[in-house]
């Protein structure tokens, strides 16, 4: 499946009233614009449930992850609670007990079902799930028609949040089932169907030393350049000192050789917290990897068991492991600011990034690529040694959309790029991922840099 976002022709956008929702928004899409968006999201959602069965959909394998049955829900909820609800004139919620089931962190919402015991929820079925879902895209659809002035422009910034919420979702949606899929003692596939590429030679693409004269940058996002999260503005400068940033990401092969050199037997590679890490939870290699004895170890996928492909991004990495490879190939991870700088410095582009659902797992980069950064867009997030902390003069959202980022800015780390399972048409230089640092179930590698 290729890129399937729409981009709005300036014909195709108007302009209009800024809401409590656009503090980093850009010009607002029009009606006709974000009903489709709206429709080709929700579409995707369906497309990536229909592998799994009703059982697979229902299951949370891990406190972190949530069963599919209810990120689909919770998405709807969202379209529910913060749109048609406040703004849609005479709409009737489809069933109220729903907003205790399907609210995720919202405390101003009041009480919500707890966050571990998703997976206890077997009703409401998958089949209530998607006429749920129905009956809020139908109120969308009317409401995007038929909304005077006035209810429009306070509601449409919320819609296009909704969207990237979505797509938020239907990135941890992929993430979630590959863990769930892992822990069966079958190794079901989630798309049997899924034909990767070829196992890359070698390590792929070389890997080069790009190098950035460091000064006055500016970084973050331009609100005249169409959405963006809270957490990505205001635009602001900042100086940098000269570095070197990594042409592309760490391969497989590269993380395999510190494994072999006995990397998560060295307490002096680690920071104190990962290492502890390493010792109460005995990793010895990413979550998926196995056969390690082999000569080509093995690595379970969304497709099953495969081959690992040593010219592929590494991914499946804490915090922790990245920064002890940093350690070990004598470099570092950069930080949010460099990397944001070197991809605007390269032109590096985010609208295109691949998106295959039957190559669902890193590809490798092209050896005889010719830019001069490869990945920057898409195969894996890739963690920085930056706390996702605010931005000078950040205001978060107003009203409900407040608890959307902010009161998460303590104890995370930023992560830039995006990854092979990231949907069309959400990726932007500026973007701000944050996990814990433990946090070793997303597709998350690593670039190095060093100084220069």
């Amino acid at each position: 499946m290729t890129s399937t976002g729409i981009a709005a022709s300036s014909t195709d956008q108007q302009l209009l009233p800024q809401s409590p929702l656009d503090s980093c928004a850009g010009a607002r899409l029009s009606r006709g614009v974000l009903r489709e968006r709206l429709r080709e999201v929700r579409a995707l959602s369906r497309v990536l449930s229909e592998p799994l069965s009703a059982e697979d959909q229902c299951v949370q394998s891990m406190p972190d992850a949530s069963p599919t049955k209810w990120h689909l829900a919770h998405t709807t909820w969202f379209f529910e609670t913060l749109v048609l609800e406040p703004h849609a004139a005479r709409y009737r919620s489809f069933d109220p007990r729903f907003a205790y089931l399907f609210n995720s962190y919202y405390e101003a919402l009041g009480p919500r079902h707890p966050r571990p015991q998703r997976g206890m929820l077997t009703r409401p079925s998958v089949d209530e799930v998607w006429r749920y879902r129905e009956h809020v895209d139908a109120a969308l659809e009317r409401f995007i028609e038929k909304a005077g002035a006035q209810a429009w422009e306070r509601a449409a910034g919320t819609i296009e949040l909704g969207l990237h919420h979505e797509q938020q979702h239907q990135e941890l949606l992929l993430t979630d089932v590959l863990h769930l899929l892992s822990t069966n003692p079958l190794r079901p596939a989630y798309r049997a169907d899924g034909a990767l590429m070829s196992a890359s030679e070698g390590a792929g693409a070389p890997r080069r030393w790009v190098r950035h004269p460091g000064g006055e940058v500016r970084v973050g996002h331009d609100a005249a350049h169409g959405f963006a999260f809270d957490n990505e503005c205001p635009r602001h400068a900042l100086l940098l000192r000269p570095f070197e940033i990594a042409s592309r990401p760490v391969s497989c092969g590269e993380y395999l050789e510190f494994i072999r050199d006995g990397g998560y037997r060295r307490p002096e590679l680690w920071l104190s917290d990962g290492w502890a890490r390493v010792l109460a939870d005995c990793w010895s290699a990413p979550p998926y990897w196995s056969a390690l004895e082999d000569e080509v170890p093995r690595v379970f996928t969304l497709h099953g068991e495969r081959e690992i492909d040593p010219g592929a991004p590494v991914s499946q990495l804490s915090l922790y492991e990245a920064a002890a490879y940093a350690q070990w190939a004598g470099a570092r991870l950069p930080t949010e600011f460099e990397w944001e700088a070197a991809a605007q410095a390269h032109g590096a582009r985010f609208d295109a990034h691949r998106y295959d659902l039957c190559a669902l797992q890193p590809q490798a980069a092209s050896a005889d690529a010719n830019d001069a950064l490869l990945q920057m867009s898409g195969e894996v997030w890739e963690w920085t040694r930056s706390s996702y902390d605010p931005y000078p003069g950040f205001q978060p959202l107003s009203g409900i959309a407040a608890e959307y980022n902010g009161k998460f800015m303590v104890g995370q780390v930023v992560l830039r790029g995006g990854s092979c399972v990231t949907p069309p048409g959400h990726l932007r230089a500026s973007y701000r991922n944050f996990f814990p640092p433990g946090a070793r179930w997303q597709f998350s590698g690593l670039r190095l840099a060093r100084d220069a």
